[in-house]
């Protein structure tokens, strides 16, 4: 493989990172917080909101029981670790989104942005753990790390100084770059559609976001930002299924090579 396409992916980052120096800092909209689900039930402000967090509780929940099913056979591999982390951050969205959405305002915020931030810096430390031929497990372990970190300054610079570009940047190379990793490094087809797939609702679900308002006139029952809660667990639950699917036909391909040197032995 040439050393141009392998390098491809951190001059993106480096230039991505130099576009937003150079752009200067990013404020949040003003009326960010000004939802169009005004709905109250059972005492629940802005209901709708809070209870399509249920979708990351859901595919938590179904992510949490795949991975324990691979520890207990000892099918983990060296991205265990990061899609570990990503499952509990899906949990984590499902609690701070929820509490956010109760009575939006930024001190919430934070408890909102910050498993977001973690479940991108995760999933882009499983995806490299995966992708990269001679990965080991202390590298992409000490990778997990420093990118966590990353993400949660992201987080914090963003309650310190209003800026959001550290953490839009995080969001930016995720759906840039675990495709790009998977076609360099020759992932399998069916790894690159559905993470391909994962990586589109997600960019769905941030247009319906932009469009909270509008979707509620037309729709009724739901607004915009209801429908990027759902598009954005459907994303994270295409990931988690992959899992399961791409440990199986590992696992299959096992057990028939270990038939094979049988037969070939008796």
């Amino acid at each position: 493989m040439k050393a141009g396409l392998r390098t491809l992916p951190l001059l993106i980052s480096a230039l991505a990172a130099l576009a937003l120096l150079l752009h200067g800092p990013i404020a949040q909209l003003a009326h960010y917080h000004d939802f169009a689900d005004q709905s109250d039930w059972a005492g629940i402000p802005h209901v709708i909101d809070v209870l399509t967090n249920l979708g990351f509780a859901m595919v938590a929940m179904v992510g949490g029981w795949f991975l324990l099913e691979k520890y207990r056979k000892g099918d983990v591999g060296v991205a265990f670790p990061a899609y570990c982390v990503f499952a509990l951050s899906i949990a984590a969205t499902t609690v701070g989104s929820s509490y956010y959405h109760l009575a939006p305002d930024d001190a919430r915020l934070f408890w909102d942005r910050l498993p977001i931030a973690f479940a991108c810096c995760s999933l882009l430390a499983a995806v490299r753990a995966d992708s990269l031929p001679g990965m080991d497990a202390r590298k992409a372990f000490l990778e997990l790390v420093l990118l966590l970190m990353a993400a949660l300054m992201s987080v914090i610079w963003w309650q310190q100084t209003g800026d959001l570009r550290p953490y839009l940047l995080i969001q930016g190379l995720t759906l840039v770059l675990i495709p790009l990793w998977q076609w360099i490094w020759k992932a399998e087809r069916a790894d690159r559609l559905a993470f391909g797939a994962a990586m589109f609702l997600y960019v769905i679900a941030k247009i319906t976001e932009m469009l909270d308002g509008q979707i509620l006139q037309q729709l009724q029952f739901m607004s915009g930002h209801s429908l990027k809660h759902l598009l954005a667990a459907l994303a994270a639950g295409l990931i988690v299924w992959r899992w399961r699917a791409h440990k199986e036909v590992q696992a299959r391909t096992t057990v028939q090579n270990i038939v094979v040197r049988r037969q070939t032995a008796s």
